[in-house]
């Protein structure tokens, strides 16, 4: 008997068996690369929605506890996946300005915003009103973590590349039986292909479908991450990734000219220099109608568990609620109301 069943290996699936193995059980991960949202993500970190000039829900423990999971990744595996930078806000506006400096004031985001308006020398970026700085920021490389964390799985043989079919899972009271291996639960991260889950479709996962343009601008000569309507990562010798946009009623995983055009136009309202299209990726993210993860156990089946709905905040979000939920199933803890699936049981579940 095996302790637990992953289905989907994105940021969620990481967390989950990184759970796991701090509580010394044994699991098997299933998944044929189909979590694209992670895979293309900018994989920022930054506590702050940038629009309003708040912080992002449950943030501080967020901050705390993801940072110092990321490093522990790189020791383990060997390599490095977190890039620390400030991330400059734009501002387009006098009154951007002073939004900026009362919301500094405030005791909940006094670690983050740097109360004074800050000037970038670079004759390429159209900024009269400045940036507003946020410190303890960067980025995390989610695409090369997603590939150094299955070849560790997969040198110690417990990564099934493979379809999960979810027809062949035979749901009993004590145990899980998927193709004669026979589990004590199941944890399903599959992101936005959640909706397909039999258990689990009745939970209000949506589709909030993000793309993402890498550009080549050679006389752009920016080492700064940049938040004007868009993000501009620098990604080294003169690429930057340029994004991402939001579209919540387009569930195809194609890129798009609609988000191609959104974006160059974005850009033409920033940037002064020439630059060349090298790449375009799409992804869709698994969000909730209340903005909130979807993570518990199911009403019926108590082996069967979910953890999903981070949206555009999985570098974050999926750490802490990995380590909430094992320890609901455990029994050493609870998970937070605001993001425990049985909010929505009275709702949505066929009764």
């Amino acid at each position: 008997m095996i302790d637990y069943c992953i289905v989907g290996l994105g940021l969620a699936g990481i967390a989950v068996a990184e759970e796991l193995e701090k509580r010394n059980l044994d699991f098997r991960v299933y998944d044929f690369g189909s979590n694209r949202s992670s895979a293309v993500a900018g994989g920022l970190f930054n506590p702050v929605i940038l629009k309003r000039f708040t912080p992002s829900w449950n943030a501080e423990e967020q901050m705390a506890k993801s940072l110092p999971f990321y490093e522990n990744l790189e020791k383990k595996l060997g390599e490095k996946f977190i890039n620390y930078f400030s991330i400059f806000r734009r501002f387009h506006s006098a009154e951007e300005q002073n939004d900026w400096m009362v919301a500094s004031d405030k005791n909940n985001l006094l670690n983050w915003l740097i109360p004074k308006v800050v000037k970038i020398d670079n004759p390429q970026i159209q900024a009269d009103f400045g940036y507003g700085e946020v410190k303890g920021t960067g980025n995390i490389d989610t695409e090369k973590l997603l590939q150094a964390y299955k070849v560790n799985l997969k040198n110690r043989n417990i990564l099934m590349e493979e379809h999960f079919d979810h027809s062949k899972l035979n749901v009993q009271k004590e145990f899980l039986e998927y193709k004669g291996e026979c589990f004590k639960n199941g944890i399903f991260c599959e992101g936005f292909g959640f909706q397909n889950n039999p258990w689990f479709s009745y939970l209000p996962i949506n589709g909030n479908k993000g793309e993402y343009l890498t550009i080549h601008a050679p006389g752009l000569k920016l080492d700064k991450v940049i938040k004007s309507s868009m993000f501009i990562i620098p990604q080294g010798n003169d690429y930057y990734k340029v994004g991402a946009t939001y579209a919540h009623h387009d569930r195809t995983w194609e890129p798009t000219e609609a988000a191609r055009a959104k974006i160059l136009k974005d850009l033409e309202k920033v940037l002064n220099c020439n630059f060349e299209i090298v790449d375009q990726v799409a992804g869709l993210r698994p969000s909730t109608v209340d903005r909130r993860p979807v993570v518990g156990t199911h009403p019926d089946h108590l082996n069967l568990h979910c953890c999903n709905g981070y949206g555009s905040r999985g570098v974050l979000i999926a750490p802490v609620m990995a380590s909430e939920l094992l320890s609901k199933i455990e029994n050493e803890g609870t998970i937070n109301t605001q993001a425990d699936l049985s909010r929505f049981t009275k709702k949505y579940y066929p009764s």
